[in-house]
């Protein structure tokens, strides 16, 4: 259990001067909700949709200049969810029967779609890094801020606010509670308890003593972080200034024609082939 919090590393902020990360962050998170929307458009029957899908998303890691062992800590973190994933999938789809026993068949549309469903799986993961790597917390919620600026016409423009703080702040806190647990995971093991032997169930009840005191911790640190905002004099959006003004640029349009590009090439792809 240990082994794999490590590896969590989604929500941490890498800091570079790479073309990513000088992008306006509402582009990023813009570009990041459309390739995820092309992700699930890719035809799981056309291996040269799925093959554009994986060429984009290695090229937008590349242009990150994040190291490739952060994004491959994710995917080894996640990995029991892409393996539960393929094997449902496994069951499903039609085609040339590979393997059957008792009342489960196995076929190569089976197959297709089990391995279309974990390579996708590992492409919204790597893209969904992409944004957390290269984008700053206080960026995030600028960006998500102004995205959301149409809803003010409405009266909702502290709603807003906090609604984009409230969502930064759960990303920022990822890597907290990361290394909480895992200082509590040491206390207990210290303590002689016993976390990574015997039967499911008992592994299930091991972890009471884990969540109980990660529990109470994260409700402390959510009245301290309360009680800096509220030393500070927060009190929402109102009459708040930013240090930095969002502005789009040339690379914004550069990357959102990219992206383009990249998308008009799965339609086509499926279209087509």
């Amino acid at each position: 259990m240990k082994k794999v919090l490590k590896d969590i590393t989604f929500g941490q902020y890498v800091e570079s001067n790479s073309f990513i990360h000088r992008l306006d962050p509402r582009t990023k998170i813009l570009l990041t909700i459309l390739g995820i929307v092309f992700l699930f458009l890719a035809d799981s029957n056309n291996l040269f949709s799925l093959l554009v899908c994986i060429v984009q998303v290695a090229i937008i890691i590349a242009f990150s200049r994040v190291p490739l062992r952060m994004y491959l800590k994710n995917i080894k973190a996640i990995l029991p969810i892409i393996v539960l994933t393929t094997i449902i999938n496994l069951f499903y789809g039609s085609g040339e029967v590979l393997l059957s026993f008792w009342r489960v068949t196995i076929t190569t549309g089976g197959v297709n779609r089990a391995v279309y469903m974990a390579v996708r799986v590992i492409l919204l993961i790597l893209l969904s890094s992409v944004l957390t790597y290269t984008t700053t917390p206080n960026d995030i919620t600028d960006a998500i801020e102004s995205l959301l600026s149409f809803l003010r016409i409405f009266g909702l423009r502290t709603a807003v606010h906090m609604l984009a703080m409230m969502m930064t702040i759960a990303l920022r806190f990822i890597p907290t509670l990361v290394e909480e647990t895992e200082k509590i995971i040491n206390a207990q093991k210290a303590r002689g308890a016993d976390l990574e032997s015997g039967k499911l169930f008992q592994r299930i009840r091991a972890l009471i003593p884990i969540l109980i005191p990660l529990l109470i911790s994260s409700v402390r640190r959510a009245y301290e972080l309360a009680e800096a905002m509220e030393c500070r004099c927060y009190n929402g959006g109102v009459g708040r200034v930013r240090m930095k003004e969002l502005k789009y640029g040339l690379r914004d349009i550069t990357a959102a024609a990219v992206m383009l590009i990249f998308c008009g090439g799965v339609i086509a792809v499926n279209i087509l082939l």
